[in-house]
């Protein structure tokens, strides 16, 4: 049975071999977790590589009904460890009891919604590994002061190590993309955000990139309730140029005021 790429679920499919079995030792040289899994195996180029390994335990992820017994019949999955659904309404513990790690060449129109599900699942989740449209990418792992610095840096940042790991090209593709592609890796970090209370700081995040043009102390003058008590040198920046541990004690900072 042939594959026919669907448009509607962003597939395109890596074909180069090499590459593929780069990303899987990537993914290995960090995985701590028996149970690992794939998102979207289109034509199953990872998942060969990923089977090679029988220390780790391999459950795949794919919502395409066509793929689903390709994938089943090639890799001779059984229905425990093929789920057939949505990534992102996926009920994690309804599969997994212990941690687990995420690899996958991500459909990129809903890259960003996949890092943001394991961020809400971030104690579950210690590594991920994952093809992403390279300019997602760097958003992802931007540092402050760059101009693809933003809330979704930061919020990942808060909680993952984020690594760039190599550049791919569009005709490393079936069919290529318009996009330059990248490989990304979260490795979660150990330390704990204490006293920090994080829905206000998404709050406070948002405030300031919402807009971004302007300082923290124009941006932020519906929070701050005393500016004066927050260091200056601070608010006289905009969004962009705070660090992600400077966003962590403003918002802390912010907190001790109301």
């Amino acid at each position: 049975m042939a594959f026919q790429h669907k448009k509607n679920f962003g597939q395109h499919f890596l074909n180069n071999e090499t590459i593929a079995a780069d990303i899987v030792d990537q993914f290995f040289s960090k995985c701590s977790t028996k149970h690992i899994l794939e998102i979207g195996p289109g034509e199953g180029v990872l998942t060969k590589y990923l089977l090679k390994n029988t220390e780790h335990e391999l459950f795949i992820s794919e919502i395409d009904n066509d793929i689903v017994p390709i994938i089943a019949s090639k890799f001779n999955v059984d229905n425990k460890h093929l789920i057939h659904g949505d990534f992102l309404v996926m009920d994690f513990a309804k599969h997994f009891e212990k941690e687990f790690s995420i690899i996958g060449n991500f459909p990129y129109n809903i890259s960003t919604e996949i890092v943001f599900k394991i961020l809400e699942n971030r104690e579950k989740i210690p590594l991920m590994t994952g093809m992403f449209q390279k300019e997602v990418a760097e958003r992802i792992g931007a540092k402050h002061g760059s101009k693809t610095y933003g809330i979704t840096s930061i919020l990942t940042q808060i909680h993952y190590d984020v690594e760039y790991l190599f550049t791919v090209g569009e005709n490393e593709f079936t069919p290529p993309p318009k996009v330059k592609s990248a490989v990304i890796r979260l490795v979660r970090k150990n330390e704990l955000l204490e006293g920090l209370d994080e829905k206000k700081f998404k709050q406070h995040v948002k405030a300031g990139f919402n807009q971004r043009r302007k300082t923290l102390r124009n941006a932020l003058k519906s929070i701050l309730s005393q500016p004066e008590k927050i260091d200056p040198a601070i608010l006289d920046k905009r969004a962009e140029q705070l660090s992600v541990n400077n966003w962590i004690q403003l918002s802390k900072d912010i907190n001790t005021q109301q």
